[in-house]
């Protein structure tokens, strides 16, 4: 699954982070996505679950959702697909339905890869197309930005819960704070998402 890359990998890739920092700059977590064929910009993509209400907006799949657009077609087996994080198995099997030619992928994912790390759905013998899998492209630089990321949010985090409350800012409408029990601890989980 892991090859060398190629200087058309590394600039794509770094294209794909570049949509992973637009992710970042709007809340959502950082993953980017840019789709190639024969070597130009087709599309490009970066999370939106968050911002857009959907849960099927990661990156590949708005990436995705412009090619077919732009390309008026639903399949797009001339296209290669750029993602600074392992593809989970919907947008593994969305890759796989519009035909793909090859998916290059940054830092794998332990906990939803299904490009080999929880399961390979491309490497699946009874499905009708196969997709050429490569990882680990710049997988320091695509990991690095993730693990930023939710250091950030986890030092926010910590910082809001440090931040002492006074009478009236607890972020409820004063009727509901007033319902609350006296000694009793509103506690409410942290505001991230994460794919």
């Amino acid at each position: 699954m892991t090859a060398t890359s190629t200087p058309q990998d590394e600039a794509a890739m770094r294209i794909a982070l570049d949509q992973a920092h637009n992710a970042w700059l709007v809340g959502e977590v950082p993953v980017g996505a840019v789709i190639l064929r024969a070597g130009q910009v087709i599309a490009t993509g970066y999370n939106r679950p968050i911002t857009e209400h959907d849960p099927t907006a990661h990156a590949e799949i708005v990436a995705l959702r412009h090619a077919a657009t732009l390309l008026g077609n639903y399949r797009l087996p001339e296209c290669e697909l750029y993602v600074t994080l392992e593809p989970c198995a919907m947008c593994a099997m969305a890759l796989l339905h519009a035909r793909f030619k090859r998916v290059v992928f940054g830092a794998a994912d332990p906990k939803t890869g299904a490009a080999g790390s929880v399961i390979d759905l491309f490497a699946q013998p009874q499905l009708n197309h196969h997709t050429q899998i490569q990882g680990g492209v710049m997988a320091e630089s695509c990991s690095a930005v993730l693990r930023d990321f939710f250091a950030e949010r986890r030092e926010q985090y910590r910082q809001r819960r440090a931040a002492p409350v006074s009478e009236g800012e607890s972020g409820l409408p004063d009727a509901d704070a007033s319902s609350i029990p006296a000694g009793e601890a509103l506690e409410l989980p942290p505001a991230t998402d994460v794919l």
